[in-house]
C-alpha cells in the first residue's frame, strides 16, 4: 500500500509550476512592501491599532517571502537571493541565513530530534507561545553550529548589520514609527514559533502526513498561500504562488494528504 502511494505521488506533475514570468517575480519581490510602508505611516500618525494590523501582515508577507528565498524560488538570480536575505534580516530582524539553514534541516529531518525548527510543534499551544522567545535564539545557535564558512559570514554579517539598525532607531534618528517598527518585529520573531511551525505542524509525526494544509479559495487568499504546508514538504522546489496549483493536483493522487487541516 504504501508503495502504491508513494507511486501515485510520482504521477503528480510539479516541474511545470516552477518558472516563474516577470510579472510574477516583481509580484514577489514586493508582495510585503505596501503593508511595510502603510505600518510606518500608521504609526507615524499615531494610529498603533492600524499600525499592528499592517506590521502583522507584513510579516506573514515577509515570511512568504524569505521562505521562497529559502528555496532559491523567488525567481530571481542565486545571489541576489542572497542579498534579498540579507535585506530582510535587518527589516525582520535576525539573521535569514540563520533561518534558512534550520529551515532546509527541517525539510531533511522533519518533525525529528535533529528538527530544531520543528521543536515548537511537539508542545501544546500555550507552551508554543511561550517558547517563542527562545525560539530565534536556538535557531541562530544551532545556524552557526553547524553552518558552513561561508553561511557563517552571512549570518554574523546580518546580526552585526541588525545592531547598527537597533543603534541607529533607538540612539541617533529617534523617528517612534521606526522604533515601533523595531518593536513590532522583536514580538512577531516571538510569535513564528506558533504561527510559522506549531500551526502547520501540530499532530504530526515521522513516518505520517507531516504537516498541515488549507482548502478553499478564501482561507488561501487569506493566507497568501502560507498554509498549504504538506504540499510545500512534498515538492519544496514549487513556489509559493504556484501551491494551490499544486495542492489541486495532489488531491487527485493522494486525497488522504489533505485530511489534516491548519483551519
Amino acid at each position: 500500500m504504501q508503495d502504491d502511494s508513494r507511486e501515485r505521488l510520482k504521477a503528480v506533475q510539479w516541474k511545470d509550476l516552477l518558472q516563474l514570468g516577470p510579472r510574477d517575480v516583481v509580484h514577489e519581490m514586493t508582495l510585503s512592501l505596501p503593508w511595510l510602508l502603510a505600518s510606518w505611516v500608521a504609526a507615524a500618525y499615531g494610529q498603533y491599532v492600524v499600525a499592528l494590523a499592517c506590521s502583522f501582515m507584513f510579516f506573514l508577507t515577509g515570511l512568504r517571502q524569505v521562505h521562497n528565498a529559502y528555496h532559491y524560488a523567488l525567481g530571481i538570480p542565486r545571489r541576489s537571493t542572497e542579498w534579498f536575505m540579507g535585506v530582510f534580516s535587518v527589516l525582520m530582524l535576525g539573521s535569514m541565513h540563520a533561518v534558512q539553514i534550520n529551515h532546509l534541516r527541517h525539510h531533511r529531518h522533519c518533525m525529528d530530534d535533529e528538527d530544531v525548527e520543528a521543536m515548537s510543534a511537539r508542545m501544546p499551544w500555550w507552551k508554543a507561545l511561550l517558547f517563542g522567545p527562545l525560539f530565534p535564539l536556538l535557531l541562530h545557535r544551532k545556524a552557526l553550529q553547524v553552518g558552513r564558512p561561508r553561511q557563517r559570514r552571512w549570518i554574523l554579517a546580518e546580526l552585526a548589520a541588525n545592531l547598527v539598525w537597533i543603534g541607529l532607531v533607538f540612539g541617533v534618528l529617534d523617528w517612534t514609527w521606526l522604533q515601533y517598527h523595531v518593536v513590532a518585529m522583536a514580538i512577531g520573531q516571538c510569535l513564528t514559533a506558533f504561527f510559522a511551525v506549531w500551526l502547520v505542524h501540530h499532530g504530526c509525526e515521522p513516518g505520517g502526513v507531516l504537516a498541515r494544509t488549507v482548502r478553499g479559495r478564501a482561507k488561501a487568499w487569506l493566507t497568501y498561500n502560507m498554509f498549504f504546508h504538506i504540499e510545500h514538504h512534498l515538492f519544496p522546489a514549487v513556489p509559493t504562488r504556484r501551491l494551490p496549483v499544486l495542492a489541486e493536483r495532489i488531491d487527485r493522487q493522494r486525497p488522504d494528504l489533505a485530511a489534516k487541516r491548519v483551519f
